[in-house]
């Protein structure tokens, strides 16, 4: 897009290099040509701008082929504009004097015109083309007949207009139709692959087997090493109680005159001990007897003294109780009846069980009266 300024009711026009510039003045073509810079009055201007660069276009659309199946073509041309002035005078190419912008769509005009001729061209093709032949050399032959027709084409050359390439990105059936194609190639895949698990798989029991038989064989080796190592171990065992029982037997012979030096050393001990013992007991004996014999004279003594002490002791207690009964009895004898009955009743009081209670009757307690006043009166 141009570059429009304004100063003072003048506009000045930048162009880019890649776009071709055309100022028509008062019906005057006054400048023609890329990347232009000029002065110009809007209201005696006209003006066009044509791009003579490479440019893209990219196209999708649908087709049908021999065997009514739908397909998808994307694709790409490219072209460019080889005569901006042809195309100025086919197409809206003009610009707006004051902000530099198409009045018009030259580009989409461009575009359909592309589009219509490529797909009239690669329906052509594909219509007579097997959906099988499409999706292997489809891509191929509609590349070569878009770009033949386009080439052919006479609107194009009389546009103004030069197909630089044609590209073909792909062709693409419906999604079931193409997941359909894909499951043979998906099975036969599957197919190799299982081939390639049950090779493997066989491969693998082959190994399985070799290594059990050579595990058997080491077990069998091993079992014939293990028999081998039990006969040496009983010939190892044999040897050694026959080397146990010869040694025990030299143990025993030693043991045995060990015993017998033993037991004559312990006899001739035991008669000197026996001998030593008795003689100690018969010097025990002597002395016991000699303390015995002590003992009892001291014994006797000593019981004789106590004899002679407790008679000593039992006159004396016999004589003192005689002279207290006799000052008893001088004492009583010399004290009147009365006095010795009360003495009597008080000692009999002291002598009687416990009585609670006592009962006299008004003619016992006559009777002491009587005879306590008798009694005072003697």
């Amino acid at each position: 897009m141009a570059d429009i300024t304004k100063r003072l009711g003048w506009r000045h026009l930048r162009g880019a290099p890649t776009a071709h510039v055309r100022h028509h003045s008062s019906g005057k073509l006054a400048h023609d040509g890329p990347g232009l810079s000029f002065w110009f009055r809007s209201l005696s201007a006209a003006l066009s701008e044509v791009p003579v660069d490479d440019r893209e276009l990219a196209m999708t659309f649908h087709a049908r082929t021999v065997d009514f199946q739908d397909v998808t073509v994307q694709a790409t041309v490219t072209y460019r504009v080889s005569d901006p002035a042809v195309a100025a005078a086919r197409l809206d190419f003009s610009i707006d004097p004051d902000t530099g912008i198409w009045r018009g769509a030259p580009l989409e005009q461009l575009g359909t015109l592309l589009t219509e001729t490529a797909q009239q061209h690669a329906l052509d093709v594909l219509a007579r083309t097997s959906l099988s032949s499409a999706l292997v050399d489809g891509v191929t032959a509609v590349r070569e007949r878009v770009a033949a027709g386009l080439a052919a084409e006479p609107r194009l050359p009389a546009t103004g207009i030069e197909i630089v390439a044609v590209r073909v990105v792909a062709l693409r059936p419906e999604p079931e139709v193409e997941r359909a194609l894909r499951t043979p190639a998906r099975e036969q895949i599957q197919q190799e692959a299982d081939r390639a698990t049950y090779e493997r798989r066989a491969v693998a029991v082959e190994r399985e087997r070799t290594i059990a038989e050579n595990e058997l064989a080491s077990q069998i080796e091993l079992a014939r090493r293990e028999e081998q190592l039990v006969e040496q171990r009983g010939t190892n065992t044999r040897r050694e109680a026959e080397e146990n029982a010869a040694a025990d037997k030299v143990r025993a012979e030693a043991e045995a005159t060990r015993s017998v030096r033993l037991a004559e050393a312990e006899a001739a001990r035991s008669v000197k001990l026996a001998e030593a013992e008795a003689e100690r007991q018969v010097r025990l004996a002597d002395a016991e007897a000699r303390r015995t014999e002590r003992l009892s004279q001291a014994e006797a003594a000593r019981t004789v003294r106590l004899a002679r002490a407790e008679a000593e002791a039992a006159r004396e207690v016999g004589e003192a109780r005689a002279q207290a009964q006799a000052a008893w009895l001088r004492v009583h004898g010399d004290v009147e009846v009365a006095t010795l009955h009360a003495l009597t009743g008080t000692r009999l009081a002291e002598n009687l069980p416990h009585i609670d209670s006592v009962t006299i009757s008004p003619d016992v307690l006559t009777g002491l009266l009587s005879r306590l006043g008798a009694g005072e009166r003697e």
